[in-house]
């Protein structure tokens, strides 16, 4: 993974808004309804093209294929993956811990955050790989793009054992422990073949922070922790054939407006974080209930073979950040951890579920302009 050597390079979490075409496409598949496959891989494939040429031009550094034959950065592994079906699918989960008390808020929340637009499955019975075709497919469609657009570094992600099961519960393995066990052996084979083919890998680890107040919200605070640390020794092994500076993982709080007012304190996780194998960290530090925790650093030490991707551009609002206060954050990271070990990122994806959120699609790329702007004036306090 390059690192910011002379001058601050910029990044994004990896999901960007699809376009109308591919919208309706996914929209078709995940509803069971008939769609042409063959004008679907022509749709995905240019559409992959278009958006990776437009974070280059944008001025983005490392870039991804804005996941775009995804549903969600997290569900798309029903798709892949053996096991799951749709019968006796489980009703709606508890509600976030910060929004239980307001149920006209959900409402709106839930048509925002695109929980309507994909499935509903449940694990019913041993998971295995069944598609790599979907994944072949990916690494085709983003090694054609990269190529054309010579971006400085290109990344893919993949939902970590984690947040699968966060999203698509167990009803067939005895234990938790077993059913994340199993999820992390079938999807080693897509994390390694996503380093093989030449892309840093990206895990979605949102399951060591945002499930404190979502799926685990009925542990207590000292079981949270503890299955947080399992979750991340299980990922370590499910990289073991993966170098450490071919990774990077993503961790956030819901990628949400709301009030975030039962987020764990990073603080809490930091050492659990840390312990995972991923050379770079990518991590919220733009929206208001997190841009504070920039100073944890200042006591908690970044081991020397880590690098900082902290978010420094909101992704849940359509204000377009200034590059002078997104120079003033990157600033702030750079003068604690090194400036080389600072990768100037978003808080988190502008399209976690396809056609989800309130942003408006040029607004996006305002944001990432935004992004690019003050890492360059960042860049000049830097290395003045």
């Amino acid at each position: 993974m390059k690192s910011s050597q002379d001058r601050i390079l910029t990044t994004h979490v990896g999901s960007l808004p699809r376009s109308e075409n591919v919208l309706k496409l996914l929209e078709a598949r995940e509803g069971n309804l008939a769609y042409d496959g063959a004008a679907f891989d022509r749709a995905v494939r240019q559409a992959v093209s278009d958006i990776v040429k437009r974070q280059v031009d944008t001025g983005i550094d490392i870039v991804s294929d804005g996941e775009t034959s995804k549903i969600s950065y997290a569900t798309y592994v029903h798709d892949r993956l053996a096991g799951f079906s749709e019968e006796g699918a489980p009703g709606p989960p508890k509600p976030h811990l910060d929004v239980a008390a307001f149920p006209e808020f959900r409402k709106k929340m839930a048509l925002l955050t695109g929980a309507q637009r994909f499935k509903r499955v449940t694990c019913v019975g041993p998971i295995s790989v069944q598609n790599s075709d979907a994944l072949t497919r990916d690494l085709a469609n983003m090694r054609a793009a990269v190529d054309a657009a010579k971006p400085t570094e290109a990344f893919l992600t993949a939902a970590s054992p984690g947040v699968v099961a966060s999203f698509l519960p167990n009803r067939y393995y005895p234990s938790h422990e077993a059913y994340i066990e199993a999820i992390a052996d079938a999807m080693r084979e897509e994390y390694e073949a996503i380093v093989a083919a030449g892309f840093i890998l990206q895990l979605d680890c949102p399951d060591l922070a945002m499930s404190r107040h979502t799926g685990f919200q009925d542990l207590t605070e000292a079981e949270f922790l503890k299955r947080a640390a399992f979750h991340v020794d299980v990922l370590n092994h499910a990289l073991a054939n993966v170098p450490a500076n071919m990774v990077r993982m993503h961790l956030c709080w819901g990628n949400y407006e709301g009030p975030h007012t039962h987020d764990i304190d990073f603080r809490k996780i930091a050492g659990i974080v840390l312990g995972a194998k991923p050379q770079g960290i990518a991590l919220e530090a733009a929206n208001p209930r997190h841009a504070h925790e920039w100073a944890v650093w200042k006591e908690v030490k970044l081991p020397e073979e880590k690098i900082l991707l902290p978010g420094v551009i909101d992704t849940s609002t359509n204000y377009v950040e200034h590059p002078a206060l997104v120079a003033e954050r990157i600033v702030r990271f750079a003068d604690v951890v090194g400036r080389e070990r600072v990768i100037a990122n978003t808080d988190c994806g502008f399209g976690t579920a396809a056609g989800s959120g309130k942003l408006d699609p040029e607004i996006v790329f305002l944001k990432l302009g935004a992004l690019v702007a003050g890492a360059a004036q960042a860049t000049k306090q830097l290395w003045q």
